[in-house]
């Protein structure tokens, strides 16, 4: 048995301390498909939580007027992954990956003086390396764009934006195959960039908006018990989409809430990785969320 690979499958999308059973009394029974594939199960694990912790816009061509801000926390949806996702190592085993279903990040915007129609800005967002339950993570995310407004009183918005993400997670990622072993820490880092187009429309208390772009996501995982680097061999690289709205309440509170799509998408670094089909290799569906103090 590959015990890298079973390793691998442990990887969580709430970076979740040890499990305690072998098989979920919810998944028992459930056939394992035709088309069950290792390698793909847990390439999907890996994108899936590289895409979780993407900077999505949350904000709309034009956050903010020239020399204003926010500081705030976005709040990411984690959706659960069903059994199917969770069977590993030729379909034995199950693993716990619905512990947390919120990822908080907290974030800072600002906009820089306009140059001409064009009205730039910035953002970072940053998680500190925290240990919860365990588990030590550490968030670090940039973005830079811009927008014009156009049209009757400038209503109508468009722009693009840069993001880039890159995280770190030490913990016991790949948990134990029995509930009695000890736990040994893993290392996780998942780098994400990509560009977004931006559409949007000012009716006042809040502004509507689409985005849509392509994000590239690669990923990197040592097993702890055996110092083993377990390959990625499908990282994501696809596009991405938005739908949401942002808004000013008074002069003070800012929020945005979007729902975030990956549909599908994959590279092939290595030259003996399997076709699969789009979106079967990683793909995510989500809600995202932004409160903060305007400055």
């Amino acid at each position: 048995m590959n015990w890298s690979r079973a390793a691998l499958m442990g990887l969580s999308l709430a970076l979740a301390p040890l499990a305690t059973a072998q098989v979920d009394e919810n998944c028992r029974g459930i056939p394992q498909p035709d088309d069950y594939d290792e390698q793909v199960q847990q390439d999907f694990l890996q994108n899936y939580v590289g895409l979780s912790m993407t900077l999505s816009p949350t904000h709309g061509p034009i956050p903010h007027e020239p020399g204003h801000g926010a500081i705030g926390i976005d709040l990411a949806v984690i959706p659960p992954l069903g059994c199917e996702r969770r069977y590993v190592l030729d379909w034995t085993k199950t693993e716990e990956t619905n512990r947390t279903p919120v990822l908080p990040k907290p974030r800072i915007t600002f906009a820089f003086p306009a140059l001409g129609e064009l009205r730039p800005y910035g953002g970072f967002a940053y998680l500190p390396p925290v240990t919860i339950a365990g588990t030590t993570a550490t968030i670090v995310s940039g973005e830079l764009g811009a927008g014009v407004a156009f049209g009757s009183e400038d209503r109508i918005q468009l722009g693009g934006r840069l993001h880039a993400t890159s995280a770190k997670v030490v913990a016991d990622i790949a948990t134990a195959f029995r509930a009695d072993d000890d736990p040994v820490l893993d290392f996780y880092q998942t780098n994400s960039f990509g560009f977004d187009l931006q559409f949007g429309m000012d009716v006042g208390p809040l502004t509507p908006y689409a985005s849509v772009g392509v994000t590239d996501v690669s990923t990197f995982f040592l097993v702890g018990d055996d110092n083993v680097v377990s390959n990625n061999l499908h990282p994501y690289a696809g596009p991405v989409a938005s739908i949401g709205a942002d808004g000013l309440v008074g002069t003070r509170f800012r929020w945005g809430a979007e729902f975030y799509a990956a549909p599908g998408g994959n590279s092939r670094p290595d030259p003996n990785a399997s076709q699969v089909d789009f979106g079967r290799a990683g793909h995510l569906y989500t809600a995202r969320v932004r409160l903060a103090v305007e400055l």
